[in-house]
């Protein structure tokens, strides 16, 4: 699939002053790492990882009033730019089961190291846009996947995982120089255009324009709930055709349904071009949530 690239030293997605030295992962490996332990349990960690929505105090809520239609704006318009539609079209051996198990995969390990759904979101929408650019091999994908990963949180974070600890979840199948190759790779692929926009970010806005509102419900479960129907739709192939804009706000409505909270007026109107395209995502999410009933009841519970 990849043929050897010469990888730079060190990749900084972000900038920071920090001395470190050539290392795998393009930072000290031993210094900053997320977890401890090289021994990775994903199965305990995913619930206790869960992140629920931070406290939103006064300023902050004025600070949103002040700027955050214009970010919302701002990424609104780019979302067509960054929407991977069609990404399998090319791909011979990857398929939407295959991709449906992987996502899955990393939805609990991006818990397990504790980074941010943000960064779960844009590994998510860095793999699917590599696929429509380049064919993978059906036994390279799970290296496509933690390589997104990488990237992503050096996107994001501000410490990312170590590649050792990267590779210890795919019980070591693969090697270092593999894996900083296709980094290479990928990011030539893509043009180093990272900042995409993602449910995450529109999830944020919403609860944040919800609150604003002075909406009464219980923000905390409407937004955990959210995130896990937007989760579920990450693993669905068929949720690529809808914007990230359109898909969070489409789950804060029906969590609010599930909740038995009445709709926010003020988030239908902040999208009423794309209603028709609203009303067919909010079926399809229906549809979802029926089929995984019993991850949603729990999620409701907390």
């Amino acid at each position: 699939m990849c043929a050897p690239v010469k990888r730079p030293r060190c990749f900084r997605y972000r900038k920071q002053k920090i001395e470190c030295r050539s290392s795998d992962s393009g930072f000290e490996e031993d210094l900053f790492t997320p977890s401890s332990s090289p021994s990775l349990d994903l199965t305990h960690n995913s619930q206790s990882a869960d992140v629920h929505t931070p406290h939103r105090d006064i300023s902050e809520l004025s600070i949103f009033r002040d700027y955050g239609e214009s970010s919302f704006n701002i990424q609104k318009s780019k979302e067509e730019k960054f929407l991977p539609i069609n990404c399998l079209s090319r791909q011979p051996q990857v398929t939407a089961e295959a991709r449906c198990r992987l996502v899955s995969w990393l939805i609990p390990v991006h818990r397990h190291f504790k980074l941010s759904f943000e960064t779960c979101c844009l590994t998510i929408n860095i793999m699917d846009r590599f696929l429509a650019t380049t064919p993978v091999a059906a036994d390279c994908f799970q290296l496509l996947g933690v390589t997104s990963l990488l990237i992503a949180s050096k996107q994001v974070e501000v410490y990312s995982p170590s590649i050792k600890q990267l590779l210890s979840l795919c019980c070591d199948t693969f090697t270092r120089d593999q894996l900083c190759n296709l980094e290479c790779i990928v990011l030539m692929r893509l043009n180093f255009r990272l900042a995409a926009p993602t449910p995450a970010f529109f999830l944020d806005h919403f609860m944040n324009q919800r609150l604003a509102c002075g909406s009464r419900g219980d923000a905390g479960r409407c937004w955990s709930l959210a995130r896990r129907i937007c989760e579920l739709s990450l693993a669905d192939y068929a949720f690529n055709r809808y914007p990230p804009s359109v898909m969070a706000l489409c789950a804060v409505e029906l969590a609010e349904l599930l909740l038995g909270e009445a709709p926010g007026a003020d988030l239908q109107r902040g999208e009423e071009g794309a209603h028709t395209l609203a009303q067919d995502c909010v079926h399809n999410l229906r549809l979802l949530v029926t089929l995984n009933q019993e991850v949603l009841h729990t999620m409701a519970e907390l």
